[in-house]
């Protein structure tokens, strides 16, 4: 009679488990965008890089007020080691970051860590080269860690909160789950989760194709 109570509460909670799993589970869809390398200036910096008094010119409007800009320059690593053509975001920050995938610091040569954007303290220095001159940054180099961009009401209809992380499934025949996906909540957003270009290849998946959050970490 003790065996079979016991058999029958382990049975009752492996299926409440499960529930609890199943209530877990937000399954929201979000489309996915595909990050790739690219630069945010100072003013200061792009007077440097491109003349005194210079402003960025617009080129496609992205979320949050920010536009892929007109500008590009060349980043440069140790051992001279560059990559050209890095497109430049705007407007201007109060800090120049640089953000690249880890493909692209083994080919710098640099060990740029999994950060999220805007903490560079600490991160890997890097030269930009633009027409009219250089900018060297002490630190200011990172790998940027992916993300999910969602408005309040979006988060709250999936009971997330900016901070949280997410599990995300994503791709088909090359699909993945991703772990560690922060949450990031603010009115000026479009509902977007943000990879870099090695995972985007990692999973087969291109701009526009859709994600789906299975989970909160």
């Amino acid at each position: 009679m003790d065996t079979y109570n016991n058999v029958e509460q382990i049975t009752r909670l492996v299926i409440q488990a499960i529930e609890s799993a199943k209530n877990n589970e937000t399954k929201m869809s979000v489309p996915v965008g595909v990050s790739a390398r690219h630069i945010h200036l100072t003013q200061k910096d792009v007077e440097i890089l491109f003349g005194k008094g210079y402003q960025l010119t617009k080129k496609k409007e992205l979320m949050g007020g920010q536009f892929a800009a007109n500008e590009q320059c060349t980043i440069v690593g140790l051992k001279l080691r560059a990559i050209e053509n890095v497109r430049i975001l705007g407007p201007v920050r109060k800090q120049s970051q640089v953000e690249i995938s880890a493909t692209d610091a083994r080919t710098l040569g640099i060990k740029a860590p999994l950060r999220q954007s805007g903490d560079t303290v600490g991160s890997a220095p890097i030269a930009l080269v633009g027409p009219k001159g250089v900018v060297y940054l002490d630190e200011g180099c990172i790998i940027a860690a992916r993300h999910i961009h969602m408005t309040p009401s979006e988060a709250a209809a999936a009971c997330l909160k900016d901070g949280d992380y997410v599990s995300v499934r994503m791709g088909e025949d090359r699909g993945a789950v991703l772990d560690n996906v922060k949450i990031r909540v603010d009115d000026s957003f479009t509902l977007e989760m943000h990879i870099d270009t090695d995972e985007a290849n990692a999973c087969q998946v291109k701009q526009g194709d859709v994600a789906r959050i299975i989970s909160k970490m």
